[in-house]
């Protein structure tokens, strides 16, 4: 795989590695939740997120993408280094989550049924050590849980450093603008630091960027309405206006 792909695909790269980032991040919080209920997850849903190798899902791809992207930058951002590590440490624990949602969903029950059971067979005795060593995997999900929310919360700190090196990405613009619900569900408190870390004095361009790459791809209503948000934020801002003036000329022919 050649550096000059690598670097032409790098803006693509980042918008699908933070994108993957806020997917499974949601979706792992959902099944931390259950879990803080119930005390279990889903192994269906952890088998999906992770996939195998020959068809790999969400967060197999996101620690694939992110070694492809950070691996192939400057080694002097550390943010970088170290998200990667993240990206990786989550889909390693997310991998021991699943076999003990595994052991959890299959086995759990066959010992539970056996309490009350005879225990004066000489099996019985053998087979309570085995029911202490399943009752230990709840134990161990804990553990993993903890454990991945920990990285997820680094990862949200340092994702805004890190971006910021890419704050003139019109797919990153593009991806906070047309997935801002998401982005805010798993960001929560953290997101006005994302936007502003990223953007500094000038928090328009998110959406004059945003606006840029929507027209590329022939999205003009949506691209209008980026704009729109950049307007609002900054009418001064002269690039604000230059996107302005692209999209109103759009809007005038279209009413012709």
């Amino acid at each position: 795989m050649s550096n000059s792909w690598i670097k032409e695909k790098m803006p693509e790269f980042v918008r699908d590695t933070f994108r993957d980032f806020c997917l499974a991040g949601s979706t792992l919080e959902e099944q931390f939740e259950t879990f803080d209920r119930e005390r279990s997850v889903s192994f269906e849903v952890l088998n999906d997120l992770i996939g195998s190798n020959m068809h790999k899902g969400l967060l197999w791809r996101l620690k694939d993408t992110a070694h492809l992207l950070f691996q192939n930058e400057d080694a002097n951002h550390l943010s970088g280094r170290f998200l990667d590590w993240g990206m990786g440490y989550i889909f390693h624990e997310a991998f021991k989550l699943r076999e003990d949602a595994y052991q959890n969903l299959n086995y759990a029950p066959l010992f539970s049924n056996l309490r009350g059971r005879d225990t004066t067979l000489p099996e019985s005795e053998i087979g309570q050590d085995f029911v202490q060593v399943v009752e230990q995997t709840e134990e161990s999900m804990e553990r993993e849980i903890s454990r991945i929310r920990f990285i997820i919360a680094r990862c949200r700190q340092l994702f805004p450093i890190y971006l910021k090196n890419h704050k003139d990405n019109n797919l990153l613009g593009r991806l906070l603008f047309s997935q801002n619900m998401l982005i805010r569900e798993v960001f929560r408190e953290e997101y006005e630091n994302l936007v502003d870390t990223i953007y500094g004095e000038e928090p328009e361009m998110l959406y004059v960027l945003a606006s840029r790459s929507l027209r590329l791809g022939g999205w003009m209503d949506r691209a209008v309405d980026a704009t729109n948000q950049a307007h609002k934020l900054n009418p001064k801002n002269h690039k604000v206006l230059q996107e302005k003036e692209i999209v109103d000329n759009w809007t005038k022919t279209v009413k012709v």
